[in-house]
């Protein structure tokens, strides 16, 4: 059975239109699928369909260790938006972007085909300058319209520069995590497991903490 009806469809169609520059959907799962790998599996094939200018590979977290280390995949599900030539890997969602995280999955899938907001100077200036690899966990849940926000920022972040890696979470299906980071609302926004802080703060609060890295 879709997951999405005729009508979600053509909404998703329309807002994926806006596709500049072909990408590439990279999902990791394994051979007997967990059940939020099959559904994120069919997930990532029906917005794969909506758009020829997106194409989806599909690796085994096993038996394609060497790509999973090329991403840096340690848990499953697991998606990486990329351009073409893969000179950006830092856009990655683990769980199922579903609810209203379609809204920042959709969002990775048009600022990583070349489509962005112009950002202030001053701020990418910032941006440009970070030269020690940074790692923003972005901790979710499908029901809170708050998420959507951080986790478009935290991408934008990784789309301006490579040394940034940038994860949307979703936190039920990584209990553990959300344990580890004491997670008990989101978005939760964990930077190199150092800094943290909730809500769907503005760009310059990422940058704030990551300088202090």
């Amino acid at each position: 059975m879709a997951l999405f009806d005729d009508k979600v469809k053509s909404q998703l169609s329309q807002l994926l239109s806006k596709i500049k520059n072909p990408i590439a959907i990279n999902f990791f799962t394994q051979e007997i699928e967990c059940p939020t790998c099959q559904t994120t599996h069919q997930f990532v094939e029906e917005i794969a369909s909506l758009n020829d200018k997106i194409s989806i590979n599909v690796y085994d977290f096993l038996k394609d260790a060497d790509m999973a280390k090329e991403f840096g995949i340690d848990k499953i599900p697991a998606i990486v938006v990329t351009d073409a030539t893969k000179s950006i890997k830092g856009v990655r969602f683990f769980g199922i972007p579903a609810g209203y995280e379609i809204n920042s999955f959709i969002a990775a899938c048009v600022e990583v085909s070349g489509v962005t907001e112009p950002l202030p100077e001053a701020i990418l200036s910032r941006i440009k300058k970070i030269a020690k690899p940074i790692h923003i966990q972005v901790f979710v849940t499908l029901t809170c319209p708050y998420c959507p926000a951080a986790v478009a920022t935290a991408h934008r972040l990784a789309i301006e520069n490579p040394n940034i890696t940038a994860d949307m979470i979703e936190s039920t299906t990584f209990t553990p995590l959300a344990v580890k980071h004491n997670v008990s609302s989101v978005p939760k926004v964990v930077i190199n497991d150092i800094y943290e802080f909730v809500g769907a703060q503005p760009i310059n609060v990422f940058l704030d903490m990551i300088e202090k890295i």
